[in-house]
């Protein structure tokens, strides 16, 4: 494919991908009461525990309806998760050999499911950071939180941290098209946990320390494992052309 057919073709996978998260976010609009609620759990019990008074603030005439829509794209990125994994996959489809192709299996079987369990470790890992920077305060203090930020805090987390989790199936993927050895993978392992733990430093208060390292944990767990799954390939793919020379000078 040319260049311009490339630009072409990632035009129509954001599209696609675009398209979907829409749709997705409509349809997903009326559980935002729910979210709302559920997000809202975590200020209670921080008040709770602490004796202060902590409560969400809307501080313009659109911030609920932002907050809302703010909430139903977060929803629509997290359902329609399938959707731009395969449209990333399709981009890259191109330029692979036809048996190659067939590793979309192992892609969106593997992708999908971290990606929805790297939202949910973000998810669950929020009241403990919300419990902890709400104990700043000073007692007997009321703590008026923006909602729009808190809002905001929450989905980047939750999105970030699932996309984490998918990181280490790109480093399969790449080896098991031929870019990336199990050597190289492994070679960089300083500097991958270096990333790692920036990348769950920015998404994590700085003050919360415990949640960057359960955070980072996982994710260098599955650096590793993206690694040893990088090795067996790479010894699959030894064997076979072992055998192949062989025969070829057998033939011979």
């Amino acid at each position: 494919m040319t260049l311009g057919q490339h630009l072409l073709e990632l035009r129509k996978r954001l599209s696609i991908a675009a398209a979907s998260i829409l749709v997705a976010s409509i349809g997903s609009a009326w559980l935002t009461n729910f979210v709302l609620a559920e997000v809202n759990a975590p200020i209670a019990e921080a008040a709770r525990l602490t004796g202060r008074k902590v409560n969400l603030n809307y501080d313009g005439l659109t911030s609920p309806f932002d907050v809302r829509i703010q909430l139903a794209i977060t929803l629509g990125i997290i359902i329609s998760s399938p959707v731009w994994l395969y449209q990333i996959w399709a981009f890259i489809i191109p330029g692979l050999e036809k048996r190659e192709r067939r590793y979309i299996y192992g892609f969106l079987g593997s992708a999908i499911p971290l990606f929805l369990i790297g939202c949910c470790a973000g998810w669950l890992i929020m009241p403990h950071m919300v419990q902890l920077l709400t104990s700043f305060a000073p007692e007997q203090s009321t703590s008026f939180v923006n909602t729009g930020d808190y809002i905001n805090f929450i989905t980047k987390l939750i999105v970030a941290v699932g996309i984490g989790f998918v990181m280490p199936v790109f480093l399969v993927l790449l080896n098991f098209i031929g870019i990336l050895s199990a050597s190289v993978i492994l070679k960089g392992w300083r500097i991958a946990i270096i990333a790692i733990c920036v990348f769950t430093a920015i998404v994590t208060p700085s003050a919360d320390v415990v949640s960057m390292f359960v955070l980072a944990i996982p994710i260098i767990a599955l650096y590793f494992a993206a690694a040893f799954v990088a090795h067996l390939h790479d010894r699959a793919v030894a064997r076979r052309t072992e055998a192949f020379i062989n025969s070829e000078i057998a033939n011979s």
